[in-house]
């Protein structure tokens, strides 16, 4: 495949299941190439944008996306553990554009990327968003429309802008 290449969603859904062995919706936009690895089970539902073009994007086995989930590696990649949920209209960004010189425009200051990790039986509610550089650990689950930037631990429960964590799961 080439990277960029617009392949129908149809393709998209035939293609997945029998090199993944996951469900892909035919409505969903998934850049199919060599950047991109998903896990058997995995499903991605309608209107999910999965942009594998400038790094890698790794989902484990029975990674669930609702519909119009979006996620976006940026040169370090966006790596998803095994058993993780996420809610609709999620989206998760492993990348952002410079903004340290005053006298260029920021559209053309370029980009850096960190990367971003979750971790195995992760559970995103709706319409939350991870930013470039976070670090969320295994079991956690973030409460609806929260922003996770940084390095969230095992076991948690997190929500809010920015997200805080809120209850320790023993």
């Amino acid at each position: 495949m080439i990277p960029g290449a617009y392949t129908p969603g149809l393709f998209n859904t035939v293609y997945c299941y029998f090199k993944y062995r996951s469900l892909v919706s035919p409505r969903a936009e998934v850049d199919v190439s060599k950047l991109l690895s998903m896990g058997a089970g995995t499903t991605i539902s309608s209107f999910c944008q999965l942009k594998a073009r400038h790094g890698e994007l790794r989902l484990g086995r029975k990674v669930g996306l609702a519909v119009g989930c979006s996620l976006s590696p940026g040169e370090k990649g966006l790596r998803i553990g095994d058993y993780s949920m996420f809610g609709p209209y999620v989206l998760v960004i492993s990348s952002n554009y410079r903004y340290d010189k005053l006298d260029v425009p920021l559209v053309e200051q370029g980009s850096t990327s960190k990367g971003v990790d979750i971790g195995s039986n992760v559970w995103i509610g709706g319409g939350s968003v991870v930013l470039d550089g976070a670090s969320i650990g295994d079991n956690v689950i973030v409460g609806a429309g929260s922003v996770i930037s940084g390095h969230v631990p095992d076991n948690v429960i997190i929500q809010g802008n920015p997200a805080k964590e809120i209850f320790r799961r023993r």
